[in-house]
């Protein structure tokens, strides 16, 4: 049998098991199995356990457990609270008032959990139902939040950065700081769409009682966030200022996690084996991910589709721009089946000999995956960000996506503007070279 035929007969198979319902990973390895069983190597054995080892056993990928953990610690500290009750006195008097507080305090958020998921339900638990009480539109708070949750895939430490950094064997501590103009970037964008919806709108009325607060007692009523912002200022600064590894400045945020959560009252046993199995659970389900696409990306390679795939390409003669346009509508596409992570490792070992070839830079174009995976977060049916807001709120899935999509359209905008301008991920990556 012809590889390309075999090549069709595992992609179909592999939609076909993600459809059915099957496990992510446990997709992956089927359709892998099918592929060299069909290929006529009989070696499957010996090459599932030596792919699937190496994949998930390198020295990077230590980070990832640790960050998780540092997310679930503090998720269960009243960091979410303190979010809200900090930040409503800057925001109370800029146009769009407190929507303003999901969007910083998701960005705030994202800094610490590197999740969209943990973001949009950790900050919905408690804006959300302020935002009502205070005459909000239902549908601009579910908006913001949605939009804003997907910063937690982007601004570090992102999770799904590190996933990417490892499948294309670059930097991770690079990758973190090109993602952070991108996601002050999108920041600015959220809440530029909603100071001008908020003038516009007849919302005007929601929250007319917000006194002045002198400044002494806004300082006052912050008091709480610093200790949080430190934490996140002292993990990306060591990363950035090259005085620790990403692994080692995960280990230090997981002791100040710790200690944070110790003196505000929140940590007990219960909470910390209840941080410690959340992170374990989730760092188990990405790591059988990775094995289950390492396994796949080997089989794929047996077949050849990565160089069919690249030679298609090349011969159709697309420009840069033409191919990321094609990129963009293939990974939306995608995000509307699967989650990112699973994107991110299905499609790494067939993209980036392409990518690579077309001269394109792999750190810019790992900023350039995450953008477009966010978009996909709030893409029905399987935007991830749209089912834990319907979870939060019980609303029709399908008002929840229309209230995200302005958002969309956003985050689609700041795609188009660092293809225009690569600059916004490659200036602080390049200044950390020169340095």
């Amino acid at each position: 049998m012809e590889s390309l035929t075999i090549s069709i007969i595992v992609i179909i198979g592999l939609f076909a098991f993600l459809a059915a319902g099957m496990w992510v990973a446990l997709s992956l390895f089927t359709a892998a199995l099918v592929g060299m069983y069909l290929y006529g190597n009989d070696s499957f054995g010996y090459i599932y356990a030596t792919t699937t080892w190496g994949a998930i056993s390198g020295w990077a990928l230590t980070a990832l457990p640790l960050f998780i953990w540092m997310g679930e610690i503090l998720f269960r500290t009243r960091l979410a609270e303190d979010l809200f009750k900090g930040l409503t006195p800057w925001l109370g008097r800029v146009p769009g008032r407190l929507l303003h507080v999901n969007i910083v305090s998701c960005g705030i958020f994202a800094a610490v959990s590197g999740s969209s998921a943990a973001t949009a339900a950790t900050i919905g638990k408690m804006t959300l139902p302020e935002l009502k009480k205070r005459g909000y539109s239902d549908k601009m708070a579910i908006g913001t939040l949605a939009g804003s949750g997907t910063l937690g895939l982007l601004i570090p430490p992102s999770i799904i950065l590190i996933v990417y950094g490892v499948a294309a064997e670059i930097s991770i501590a690079r990758l973190f700081i090109a993602g952070v103009l991108p996601g002050l970037l999108l920041v600015s964008l959220f809440m530029g769409f909603t100071m001008i919806w908020f003038a516009i709108s007849g919302n005007k009325s929601a929250d007319e009682t917000i006194e002045k607060i002198p400044f002494i007692s806004k300082v006052k009523k912050s008091a709480a966030l610093i200790p949080v912002m430190l934490l996140i200022i002292f993990v990306l600064g060591s990363i950035y200022g090259g005085l620790t590894t990403t692994t080692e400045a995960a280990a230090f945020g997981v002791a100040g996690a710790l200690v944070l959560a110790s003196l505000t009252g929140s940590m007990n046993f219960k909470t910390f084996m209840d941080s410690l199995m959340g992170a374990t659970k989730t760092s188990c389900m990405i790591a059988l991910i990775l094995a289950g696409a390492a396994f796949l990306t080997t089989a794929m390679a047996f077949l050849g589709l990565p160089q069919m795939l690249a030679e298609m390409i090349a011969d159709m003669q697309l420009s840069n721009f033409m191919l990321l346009i094609a990129l963009t509508v293939l990974f939306v596409f995608l995000g509307c089946f699967l989650d990112g992570i699973s994107v991110v490792v299905l499609t790494t070992s067939v993209v980036l000999p392409m990518v690579s070839q077309a001269g394109i830079d792999l750190i810019w174009f790992g900023i350039f995956i995450v953008l477009v995976v966010e978009m996909s977060q709030i893409t029905p049916p399987v935007g991830f960000n749209l089912f834990v807001i319907q979870g939060l709120t019980g609303k029709d899935l399908w008002y929840i996506a229309k209230a995200a999509a302005p958002f969309f359209l956003l985050i689609l905008l700041a795609v188009f503007l660092i293809i225009l301008f690569p600059g916004i991920v490659t200036f602080l990556p390049e200044q950390m070279t020169a340095n």
